[in-house]
């Protein structure tokens, strides 16, 4: 208690002091959902097959699996729902993530970028987790699975992450002022990139009336994006990996900025009432 803090760590220490705060931050927010972080794990994969079936019985019985690429139709549907897990649950956890009137931030090495960090990278751990475990049991029980260009579709879900991690950025940084429609837009949201993430339908067959509905959205190109790289047949024409990028970096760039300007003037007492 009386004694003086260690400054004179150097880049290296100060680098490693981080990470190992992150880290243990990762551990507290995975097992945030449940005590038992297997459990926790186990959620998040049954969530994401729940959806990979109610598609594929969707397109069954309406008869949509014509107008798939042609190929594994399990591929197609997981193309679709792994980056809408992936953008959508880091949305909702960047933007949960502990903000500076937190209590945690009464810790002495808390900082709410660790906080940022820790959700963004947690959330990563879970999807990826979930993905490999999901498409190895598919790879071996199934159907054996080829993929076009692996890396390809692997990028194409780091981008789905960063614009995931972007999005929630901006929700963090308004969160402290306007809980209530932070909240109300962060489920709007989710719920609206149901349909317009494209991931029931591929972008060269729509219309151009129909286009230019959902190619404001980064995760409608991340999408066809991907698709293009696992499949060899498929040319995405109507889409493109840079607008998701930039867009990433635009929203990032302000959720930063909103973060460190509501970071020096949050405070506790704002949600006394509440």
């Amino acid at each position: 208690m009386f004694q003086p803090r260690r400054t004179n760590r150097g880049n290296i220490g100060s680098a490693v002091n981080f990470f190992e705060l992150v880290y243990h931050s990762i551990v507290r927010s995975v097992r945030k959902q449940h005590n038992n972080a297997f459990a926790a794990i186990a959620i998040n994969i049954m969530q994401t097959v729940i959806f990979v079936g109610v598609f594929y019985v969707m397109f069954s019985v309406l008869g949509m699996r014509g107008s798939a690429i042609r190929g594994d139709f399990v591929i197609y549907i997981m193309t679709g729902i792994f980056l809408f897990m992936m953008h959508t649950k880091t949305v909702s956890a960047v933007a949960g993530s502990e903000g500076p009137a937190s209590a945690m931030m009464k810790h002495a090495p808390m900082t709410t970028m660790i906080s940022l960090a820790a959700a963004a990278l947690g959330s990563l751990y879970i999807q990826m987790l979930s993905l490999i475990l999901i498409m190895s049991i598919y790879h071996l029980a199934f159907n054996p699975i080829v993929i076009y260009d692996t890396a390809g579709v692997f990028f194409m879900m780091l981008i789905a992450w960063f614009t995931g991690v972007a999005v929630g950025m901006v929700l963090l940084a308004i969160k402290p002022w306007a809980p209530s429609f932070t909240q109300i837009f962060t489920t709007i949201y989710q719920r609206a990139n149901m349909i317009a993430s494209g991931k029931m339908f591929l972008a060269n067959s729509l219309p151009s009336f129909m286009l230019a509905m959902f190619e404001w959205n980064p995760l409608f190109h991340a999408i066809d994006q991907a698709r293009g790289y696992a499949f060899i047949n498929y040319n995405p024409r109507y889409s493109n990996w840079e607008y998701a990028v930039w867009v990433g970096v635009v929203l990032m760039v302000i959720g930063l900025m909103g973060e460190f300007y509501t970071r020096k003037h949050a405070s506790a007492s704002w949600s006394a009432r509440r």
